[in-house]
């Protein structure tokens, strides 16, 4: 594939049609690379992932709890979480959505 396209409107229409009622769809892969879009229905209940992550917050508001930092976070807000990191969204507005991008190996990038 040489190139690709997705909107958030479109990912999000896509959980709505989903029959298990997760709260994600992986959209994309290649590679390392997996593209996702996620959203929690009032609690995050994400476990630790083995791969490096990024959140790119496409709607809503809350708090984001990684490690022992916890941040406000808003649309447009780009959050890294390193592989093996506990994190989650907390206290997050119900319109509350977002991209998650997996990449790397399993256990992380080295720095």
């Amino acid at each position: 594939m040489s190139g690709a396209h997705f909107t958030a409107k479109d990912a999000l229409a896509l959980l709505d049609r989903k029959a298990d009622g997760a709260p994600f769809a992986e959209l994309f892969a290649h590679g390392t690379l997996s593209l996702e879009i996620y959203r929690p229905v009032r609690v995050d209940r994400q476990q630790v992932h083995a791969r490096d992550e990024l959140y790119v917050v496409v709607a809503g508001r809350g708090t984001f709890l990684c490690g022992d930092l916890r941040q406000p976070f808003g649309p447009g807000d780009v959050l890294f979480v390193a592989a093996g990191m506990t994190h989650r969204f907390e206290d997050f507005s119900d319109d509350f959505s977002t991209w998650v991008v997996f990449y790397g190996p399993t256990g992380g990038e080295k720095p």
